[in-house]
């Protein structure tokens, strides 16, 4: 596959390791009383480049489209709901929608490849927004080949990056919309990072035992239809989606921009996983949400090494689970620049 992939540099940097923990550990309280709050602090320091972090013009961006595997019965829902609830998002009124809007985060919705175009719409300020970068109208059935040719998924990666680079700010949450797409993400697991698929298929949007047995024989199919693929980007192009792939574009930009990125849940993390085995440096910028309730997702983030923030049992996608969490980025930024050291305050730092 030919694509130029940006850049994405390490960012390791002891000295302003050090610095961040030294004024963390002397602001007025035990040293890590703010426990889990006091790592994200210092890995959003990090990832800015700064001792002073601030994050500004959030954006959430909820890739959507669907998937020919849909066909064989993998989800609980019909296709039709893609185009649906991607209607209802530029509504404002799925959870995602409602949460970008309590929390100020601006929410764009990319149409991949939705089976049905979603019609443009008047731009309003604040307002969610549309984007169209159709690859096509969905991918083909990956149990009876590749999802996608390499060129489609070249083009969403592509996608995906310029998407980004005409964002402002310097945070970006991940969101994702598509009936099938806990099947890619299982598959994607599978492939990528050795799990057996037993262990990374589920329950997806509500499927019974037989449904989950059925979604599992049919993923079985795709690996052994697809069994060459073995390469990040081989393996997205003949198991992802098209909303998969504009994310993974999403990530690497976001990444090189030094941008704080934001991960949901499964679908999410399958984008961040194909973006991590390209780059590795890319999980120095990611802070993971939540641990959802699907049955992939542990593995999922055992695979990244990933630490969530939150343990809600979610299992709906969209972003909400990135958009709850979002406060509490907002929090230990907040520590870092305004909480005071105990010299300013006049404490007595024997209380450390």
């Amino acid at each position: 596959m030919i694509i130029d992939l940006p850049f994405v540099a390490d960012l390791t940097d002891l000295p302003l390791t050090q610095a961040l923990q030294h004024k963390l550990d002397n602001k007025t309280k035990p040293l890590g009383a703010l426990g889990r709050l006091e790592q994200l602090a210092l890995r959003l320091g990090q990832i800015q480049g700064t001792e002073s972090p601030m994050l500004q013009a959030p954006q959430m961006l909820v890739c959507a489209g669907d998937h020919g595997l849909a066909a064989k019965g993998v989800s609980a829902y019909p296709s039709d709901v893609t185009w649906q609830m991607v209607e209802n998002f530029l509504a404002g009124g799925a959870a995602v929608s409602v949460l970008a809007r309590q929390h100020g985060l601006q929410l764009t919705v990319a149409d991949c490849g939705v089976a049905r175009e979603v019609p443009a719409r008047d731009v309003v300020p604040g307002a969610p927004r549309l984007v169209h970068c159709r690859v096509a109208a969905g991918t083909q059935d990956a149990s009876v080949g590749p999802a996608m040719t390499e060129a489609q998924c070249a083009q969403a990666l592509r996608n995906g990056m310029d998407i980004v680079r005409a964002m402002p700010g310097n945070a970006l949450l991940l969101g994702e919309m598509g009936i099938g797409n806990t099947s890619v993400a299982s598959l994607l697991l599978a492939r990528l990072a050795g799990v057996p698929l037993a262990e990374c298929t589920g329950a997806g949007t509500g499927l019974d035992a037989a449904g989950i047995a059925r979604k599992q024989a049919v993923l079985e199919q795709a690996l052994a239809a697809n069994a060459g693929a073995t390469q990040p980007l081989e393996a997205l192009a003949a198991l992802g989606g098209f909303e998969v792939a504009t994310l993974t574009g999403a990530v690497l930009q976001a990444a090189a921009e030094r941008r704080v990125i934001v991960v949901d849940g499964f679908i999410t993390c399958a984008a961040v996983l194909v973006a991590a085995r390209l780059a590795p440096a890319v999980l120095q910028r990611c802070v993971f949400a939540h641990r959802s309730g699907e049955r992939g997702h542990g593995h999922m983030l055992q695979a990244l090494q990933a630490q969530p923030l939150l343990d809600l049992g979610l299992r709906l996608g969209e972003g909400s689970g990135a958009a709850l969490a979002w406060p509490l980025l907002e929090s230990a930024c907040r520590v870092l620049r305004e909480m005071a050291s105990f010299q300013a305050a006049g404490v007595d730092g024997a209380m450390r």
